[in-house]
């Protein structure tokens, strides 16, 4: 299913996300784990995908002169986009429930860009969704945050817990790229890699 010439390839992957990871993991990939601390600032002018597709290759760059010839990073950004703005991950518990209550009763996209480094090139792809959110009450907003603690999460929340099962009306798009990884754009890349 995968190209030939990614068999002669290691395949790192540099993220602390765990449903990234396990993506990976579902997908048949044979992967190493490799993490860098980065601080995750990106210029002011960018919007949208310009500010996912910089960090993403933000983090490959903290790797410069340390991949072998043979070894394939792969890093990874996501942002909600919503009204304009870009909302990441929420600094504590005040900062997440101001985020939902943004998205609260709204639509926004959700960002995420893939960037795939080796020695001799750097491809990055991007994915959007679109979700819409119900009006989100302060008592739901409270009681996610106290159970979910979505402090690791862009836009404060995960699709995947207690606040996409009952806030989300409709999604359009891909519902991976929610989660932190649009699986479908890694699949076609390693189909195709060159």
């Amino acid at each position: 299913m995968f190209s030939t010439k990614l068999q002669e390839f290691k395949i790192i992957l540099a993220s602390g996300s765990p449903r990234r990871q396990q993506f990976f993991k579902d997908l048949g990939l044979d992967f190493e784990l490799r993490l860098r601390e980065i601080e995750e600032v990106y210029p002011e002018h960018l919007k949208a995908d310009e500010i996912t597709d910089y960090l993403a290759e933000l983090k490959g760059k903290a790797f410069d002169g340390t991949l072998a010839i043979d070894e394939l990073l792969i890093t990874s950004d996501t942002i909600v986009w919503h009204k304009n703005q870009a909302l990441g991950k929420p600094k504590d518990a005040e900062d997440a429930f101001l985020m939902l209550k943004k998205l609260s009763n709204s639509t926004h996209q959700v960002i995420t860009s893939v960037s795939f480094k080796t020695t001799e090139k750097v491809t990055t792809l991007h994915d959007y969704t679109e979700v819409t959110f119900c009006e989100l009450t302060d008592e739901m907003i409270r009681y996610y945050i106290k159970n979910c603690k979505p402090f690791d999460k862009a836009g404060s929340y995960g699709i995947q817990d207690w606040i996409g099962l009952v806030g989300v009306t409709s999604i359009s798009g891909s519902y991976t790229n929610v989660m932190g990884l649009p699986t479908h754009l890694v699949f076609e890349f390693f189909k195709t890699f060159k």
